[in-house]
């Protein structure tokens, strides 16, 4: 459910993907074969995820409507790039999945452009939360459908707070440190709180959800970066990192090499108290044949800082389209149709999203359904809904994803990294990374 982050298409991948375009129109992608004849079906493509349950969901789109679909999806790890060999190649294409991460510069190459004229599309608007919406617009613009969202939680072990005599789980970064400490002194854990701070795709969505309960923003309302102002939050967000690690020693300073999967293992075995982790990771730690701390992993509000709240970050997925798809009005008629029925209603019920949540925990932007109760009792398997659902009122988007964002996430992440070993100090962290932010910015 992660994937790159990368979104800065520059002059060199260019030209690579250029220099391939004249193949393009014949590329496939997974079973399916699109070709320039069928003009009268949809080509829509994703990458390899609930491939039976989008099948399904497309043959009665296809009974329902008469309409046809050319479907394709290819695994994650190559889609991006066979998606850009396409769009370059002016491959006929119409509907796609695509990550809130890549918006700005597939928007700006025009490889996707606004829904917002079609009122069929934007009524749903009023039943998802803001910052779903908020992730789908750029420019003023809005670019799509949701049909997934997730975002960053705070997980605890119930037992293991319990033998540690601790009654009540944390509400504040501070009481993770006082509780961490007393569990360390139990000898209960070396490392009560697991935080994966490897430099890979999951780092900004750890690094913002700790920023954001700080209170604090990486970016003002204008892009211009302010994560160096100490009174914005990122910087307090980074020295408590830094003395958890350094001085409290309730992180491992492993942390900095450690993946999300491979903390989330860790977690699962057994070995922390807390752990930051997406909030899907609930089901497989739950979970008795994944997990050995099955049954006593608990969710709370993510911990707040003195000056900040319980917010976190959150991510998500959308029905996006093509120009070719709008060129036709017939056609354009047609794409509406196929949108609304995978990120809208289908048949008068949100019926994709409940699919994807209850055959493989995949969450959802659209807020009437956490009253669902189908979804209700899928949840109750292995978390408590109602802490979910408050939470994610409380998510907020990525406020750092622009063109340049991928560069620009590979420097800040080596930055705090740097911080994290002690090598540098929280401040000028984060006025390197606020100067290469700025750097960037002026170039586009």
């Amino acid at each position: 459910m992660k994937e790159s982050t990368r979104t800065r298409l520059g002059c060199r991948e260019f030209l690579r993907y250029s220099s391939v375009a004249v193949v393009a129109g014949f590329l496939t992608v997974g079973a399916a074969t699109t070709t320039l004849a069928a003009e009268e079906s949809i080509n829509f493509n994703g990458w390899s995820a609930a491939v039976d349950l989008v099948e399904s969901h497309i043959t009665a789109f296809e009974k329902k409507t008469g309409i046809e679909v050319e479907y394709g999806n290819l695994p994650w790890a190559q889609y991006r790039d066979a998606m850009v060999t396409k769009f370059v190649g002016k491959a006929p294409l119409d509907v796609m999945w695509v990550s809130d991460a890549w918006l700005p510069e597939w928007a700006e190459a025009g490889w996707i452009q606004p829904v917002d004229q079609f009122k069929e599309l934007t009524k749903y608007n009023s039943d998802v939360d803001k910052f779903c919406t908020d992730s789908m617009t750029y420019k003023g613009r809005q670019y799509g459908l949701t049909y997934y969202t997730d975002y960053m939680g705070f997980f605890y072990n119930e037992e293991m707070l319990k033998k540690a005599g601790i009654a009540k789980p944390p509400e504040t970064w501070a009481e993770v440190v006082e509780q961490s400490l007393k569990i360390k002194q139990a000898g209960l854990s070396e490392y009560p709180l697991m935080l994966a701070m490897a430099n890979e795709s999951w780092l900004i969505e750890f690094l913002s959800a700790m920023v954001f309960s700080q209170g604090g923003v990486f970016t003002d309302d204008a892009g211009n970066a302010i994560m160096q102002d100490p009174k914005k939050g990122a910087v307090e967000a980074l020295k408590w990192v830094v003395e958890a690690v350094q001085r409290q020693k309730i992180v491992s300073p492993a942390t900095v090499e450690t993946g999300e999967l491979a903390g989330l293992k860790s977690f699962a075995a057994g070995n922390h108290a807390f752990a930051l982790e997406p909030k899907y990771r609930l089901r497989m730690l739950n979970d008795p044949k994944q997990s050995q701390v099955a049954g006593k992993v608990k969710q709370i509000l993510m911990p707040k800082g003195p000056n900040g709240s319980h917010a976190t970050v959150g991510w998500m997925r959308f029905y996006g389209v093509s120009k070719h798809a709008l060129e036709n009005p017939e056609r354009a008629k047609n794409v509406v149709k196929f949108v609304e029925w995978f990120g809208g209603k289908a048949e008068g019920e949100y019926r994709f999203q409940k699919f994807l949540l209850t055959d493989i925990g995949a969450g959802f932007c659209t807020r009437p359904l956490f009253d669902d109760p189908d979804i209700r009792a899928s949840y109750a398997k292995y978390a408590k809904i109602d802490i979910i659902a408050e939470q994610q009122r409380l998510a907020r988007k990525k406020d750092v994803i622009t063109p340049w964002f991928g560069e620009w996430n590979e420097f800040n992440g080596a930055m705090w990294q740097s911080a994290i070993l002690d090598q540098i100090s929280p401040e000028e962290a984060l006025k390197k990374s606020a100067d290469k932010w700025q750097t960037l910015k002026r170039e586009q």
